[in-house]
């Protein structure tokens, strides 16, 4: 069985609209920040798939608003479980 991929679309700074597929979406309970990780599918020179990451920032009346990740520290805890998602499953 094949899972649906997830596909949303971002309005880049110039205006135009680039479709990505969205990966993986989480919240840190503690601050209550969300964060989305994507891709647009692009690979670099030694063939890995690039990804994207971002905070989602929501509005009472507008969609959610990508925003940046503003400290070394939310890096780290990002890092964190991008790097515990993906350790082989061991069941």
């Amino acid at each position: 069985m094949s899972e649906e991929k997830k596909v949303m679309s971002i309005v880049l700074e110039d205006g135009s609209i680039d479709e990505v597929e969205v990966l993986l979406s989480f919240e840190f309970t503690d601050t209550k920040k969300e964060y989305i990780v994507y891709t647009k599918n692009e690979t670099d020179d030694n063939g890995n798939v690039t990804i994207y990451v971002a905070s989602l920032v929501r509005t009472e009346d507008s969609e959610p608003v990508l925003g940046s990740v503003e400290s070394d520290e939310e890096w780290t805890r990002i890092k964190s479980v991008l790097k515990e998602l993906s350790k082989p499953d061991t069941e």
